[in-house]
């Protein structure tokens, strides 16, 4: 484990008079993490964080390894060994509520067609599973059923005890890509370009056996389905690798919005930066959404959108946040929302509010999506006269987060403990507030020279 003090800025390489990306000056003063510490334990590229308390964390990856730190000291706790193949899927999986020992576990999927639960208090490994027909490439909790489900080629529903329950009939040789819950003991499954729901059947009285029950395939999206999210009680959003963007309802399954004018640009945007970016599939696909109670954070291709949900449109965009593919971004305090991308890079974002120009027209193109599908001049009318007058944000650039040689692929906030970054250099960077571990430092030595009578000078 190493600690790094750390400052200044990054130059992109190569890009440094091509690129538009915004850079920030050296001092980063709002930028707290001044501090890194590296931990080392994989040998392979590391894809997945999954939080486990106020104090701990897991990493998984292409090496098969599956790693308990400290998020506190950045101790190594445990290493869990038991896959022969890499990561593909991890979610922690809750203990009953019934039960008097609180043990944390986690369930881990991999390439090798294993299933496994591990006790992340002991490191035991406390059942695997190897009956499956393909990878797995999801695994999803459903806490009011007490069940979980793994999704690879078919969808399949296991008790507690790695009891298989029911399964599907084969889907798709892509497989499930993701999987979330809805109302009415329904999962959403994603299986290439479509949307499949499924209904949960539980025993009833009588009857010992589990069904799942296909009901609806919706089939609006015309390229791959690479983000799927519950934005709140009423929605579901799910984005594609051709940019499409698609708000569902989460009762009835019907289209709330929807935008398929990705790649005709308006003739009012024919410039040679809107041209470029429509050329590109990987320069606007939806790769990863989150939110917050009042917005919905979409990162499309290299870029960041903030779209607000009670005023229905884009709020702030930065069309080039990274050199590269933005892979995950989160929602932080504050109104500051962090990215990570394959350009290697970290960017702390702070949503700003500025008094849009009267005169300035509203974009449209791509982002004509969060006015929600097509409108005739003269109904578009009442909707531009109220943008004009409308608040809209910009996200500004805080922090620029230097420490990883590779791709980013994902990230985990705690809030007393900074920042954890996993890579495909093979390391895990945990950032730390370096006010805060100064102040920390500061207290310990004082509590030190107390204990030793150090601080007593004599008269």
């Amino acid at each position: 484990m190493l600690r790094w003090l750390i400052g200044g800025s990054r130059e992109p390489q190569g890009l440094a008079e091509k690129s538009p990306l915004q850079t920030i000056g050296e001092e980063q003063t709002q930028n707290p993490y001044t501090e890194l510490l590296v931990l080392k334990a994989h040998h392979d590229i590391v894809r997945f964080l999954v939080r486990l308390d106020d104090y701990r964390f897991v990493s998984a990856g292409d090496d098969g390894l599956v790693v308990v730190w400290n998020a506190q000291t950045g101790e190594k706790l445990l290493e869990l060994n038991g896959h022969t193949q890499k990561i593909t899927a991890i979610i922690a999986f809750p203990s009953l509520e019934a039960c008097e020992e609180k043990n944390q576990l986690i369930l881990t999927a991999s390439a090798d067609r294993t299933v496994i639960v591990w006790n992340c208090d002991t490191g035991r490994q406390v059942q695997k599973v190897s009956c499956f027909q393909s990878t797995v490439k999801c695994l999803t909790f459903l806490q009011r059923l007490d069940v979980w489900l793994s999704g690879g080629n078919d969808l399949c529903v296991w008790n507690r005890k790695l009891d298989l329950l029911c399964k599907t009939s084969h889907l798709s040789d892509t497989g499930i890509s993701a999987l979330i819950e809805i109302p009415k003991n329904c999962v959403v499954a994603a299986v290439g370009k479509e949307l499949i729901i499924f209904r949960l059947v539980a025993p009833i009285e009588g009857s010992l056996e589990w069904n799942i029950l296909e009901v609806k395939r919706l089939l609006d999206h015309q390229d791959n389905i690479l983000s799927l999210a519950n934005i709140n009680d009423l929605s579901f959003v799910t984005g594609s690798h051709v940019g499409e963007l698609i708000i569902w309802d989460i009762l009835d399954w019907t289209m709330q919005a929807c935008e398929h004018n990705f790649w005709d640009p308006f003739p009012q945007l024919d410039t040679q930066q809107e041209i470029k970016l429509c050329q590109k599939p990987n320069d606007i696909s939806i790769h990863h959404l989150t939110w917050d109670e009042e917005n919905v954070f979409v990162a499309v291709g290299r870029g960041l959108y903030v779209y607000n949900l009670q005023m229905k449109r884009v709020i702030a965009c930065q069309k080039t946040a990274h050199d590269s593919r933005v892979l995950h971004i989160a929602k932080l305090p504050n109104r500051q929302l962090i990215s990570c991308s394959e350009d290697g890079s970290v960017r702390i974002w702070e949503l700003r509010e500025k008094q849009q120009i009267a005169a300035e027209s509203v974009p449209t193109g791509f982002f004509n999506m969060w006015g929600f599908g097509r409108v005739n001049k003269q109904a578009s009318q009442p909707v531009k006269k109220q943008q004009e007058n409308a608040t809209s944000f910009l996200l500004e650039l805080i922090g620029d987060l230097i420490g990883h040689s590779s791709s980013v692929e994902m990230f985990l906030y705690f809030e007393d403990h900074g920042l954890v970054t996993c890579s495909a250099d093979h390391l895990i960077i945990l950032w730390k507030n370096g006010e805060r571990e100064s102040g920390l430092r500061s207290l310990k030595l004082f509590q030190k020279l107390e204990e030793n009578g150090d601080l007593y000078l004599p008269a």
